[in-house]
């Protein structure tokens, strides 16, 4: 166990090193489109991800994730516009030359806006998560909605001009750290007593409650912890464009994060970040067809789901043997175990 813990810290160590030389080495690697469409793909995993939480892994069917994003990314932005330059200050640095300091303004950002994410997540939660099945799905679209059309009408925001000048701050070093934390805690959370629970809820929350399950509190903790690593999903996609308006947040951003799931496979991890990847590049890749770009892509989607209903992966992980050694503990139970 103890060289288990010793490999599992070094190959830590090393991911965050490869990540840090890869950002030193990425303008003369890849294109400002290629890295751009990396960026993407990474907002998009975190965000599946996070999803998936509540979809695949809890049994629950929110449609309200593009809300939680949106919370985070303004919150930031409206952070770092606000009080960045006189943190900034203090170190000694200035917005146009911020040094060191854009890790700090970032990290707090990341942190603002994932709590004000996971603070709206647990109060929207609480009432909501009562509700089952397609109410449930009814009523998170419209607290979604609700979100994006409150922060139209916040003037401190930018209402509808959007919010504007936000500090760059973003970068693949960044963004893949926070996919790497993503994962981490996701798969760790889903592997512990909590993540047993949560999957008890989904395969039968009556019967979860007569084991004595607090069915309405493990889904507001899925609630919670899926919309905090959305919003500082938003966090970072704000300081990548530098600029927000509400149409980013609207539903079909919160359906296109529910396709990566579904696609992906519901309560599977790997699924997520292959769908969240897939369906971030494969728009790109059919560009060039212009008019018929979407009508292809559907017909790829349908084909797609026709061919495979549970998902790219199913509701289950390949079995990653080195991983798991390196990784050790409690695999997650198979459907229906729990009952």
């Amino acid at each position: 166990m103890r060289r288990a813990l010793l490999l599992r810290g070094a190959l830590t160590a090393g991911l965050v090193l490869l990540l840090f030389a890869l950002e030193k080495l990425f303008p003369h690697l890849v294109n400002p489109y290629a890295e751009r469409l990396m960026i993407l793909s990474g907002i998009n995993i975190m965000l599946a991800v996070s999803l998936n939480l509540i979809n695949g892994f809890t049994g629950q069917f929110s449609l309200g994730h593009a809300g939680f994003m949106a919370i985070g990314g303004y919150t930031s932005g409206y952070f770092a516009i606000r009080f960045g330059p006189g943190i900034l200050g203090a170190l000694g640095a200035t917005p146009a030359d911020p040094g060191a300091g854009a890790a700090l303004m970032l990290v707090l950002g990341l942190a603002i806006g994932g709590g004000a994410a996971a603070l709206a997540g647990l109060l929207i939660g609480i009432p909501t998560l009562r509700l089952r099945g397609d109410y449930l799905a009814i009523a998170t679209l419209g607290l979604g909605e609700i979100i994006r059309v409150v922060i139209l009408n916040i003037d401190a925001v930018g209402g509808a001009r959007g919010l504007n000048n936000i500090p760059g701050y973003t970068s693949f070093f960044w963004v893949y750290l926070l996919v790497g934390l993503t994962l981490a805690v996701h798969w760790n959370l889903v592997r512990s007593r909590h993540g047993r629970a949560l999957l008890a809820v989904r395969e039968d929350e009556v019967a979860a409650e007569s084991l004595g399950i607090s069915t309405t509190r493990y889904k507001v903790l899925a609630f919670a912890v899926g919309a905090a690593f959305a919003g500082m999903a938003g966090a970072l996609f704000g300081h990548y464009l530098r600029y927000l308006n509400t149409n980013s947040f609207s539903f079909l951003k919160s359906f296109e994060v529910v396709i990566m799931v579904v696609l992906g496979g519901m309560g599977s991890l790997t699924g997520s970040v292959s769908a969240a990847i897939l369906l971030t590049l494969l728009p790109e890749f059919l560009r060039p067809i212009k008019a018929y770009r979407m009508v292809i892509y559907s017909l790829l989607l349908i084909l797609l789901m026709l061919l495979r209903p549970q998902g790219i992966f199913g509701a289950g992980e390949p079995r990653y043997g080195a991983l798991r050694r390196l990784w050790p503990g409690r695999r997650a139970p198979t459907p229906g175990a729990e009952s």
